[in-house]
């Protein structure tokens, strides 16, 4: 009698996007006080031939977005679900900015525990360097 081995959903995610012929795909992380390098970086990788995805709200901006504060940190708490749901996603962590601040910290080390690699657009910003 043969036994089929159960695939975990990263080995199921791996496969299908084996299947699919998806390309490497990168998460840009870092303060949103980088999104302009964000954007250079979005530019480089996917002119490299890369799926990149990376922070689609920045909530220092004037929008709106903070004036109720109850509303402000329960948004603040599902982008920072949905960006994790992206370093999921990704084959590759890359992170901007010269600075690290507790959130980037914090999605380092998550991408890290899930054996994502970890590169940095400023090396010396790595905190377990």
């Amino acid at each position: 009698m043969s036994y089929t081995q159960l695939l975990t959903p990263e080995e199921k995610l791996a496969e299908a996007k084996r299947l699919l012929s998806l390309p490497h795909i990168v998460v840009i992380c870092g303060s949103t006080r980088f999104l302009a390098e964000m954007n250079e970086a979005d530019l480089r990788e996917t002119k490299a031939g890369k799926i990149v995805v990376k922070p689609g709200i920045d909530m220092k901006s004037p929008r709106g977005l903070r004036s109720d504060p109850v509303d402000a940190e329960a948004l603040k708490g599902r982008l920072d679900d949905l960006h994790r749901a992206k370093i999921r996603l990704a084959d590759e962590v890359l992170v901007v900015g010269d600075y690290i601040g507790d959130s980037t910290r914090a999605e380092i080390v998550y991408a890290r525990s899930l054996g994502k690699p970890v590169r940095f657009a400023h090396p010396e910003a790595d905190p377990d360097a």
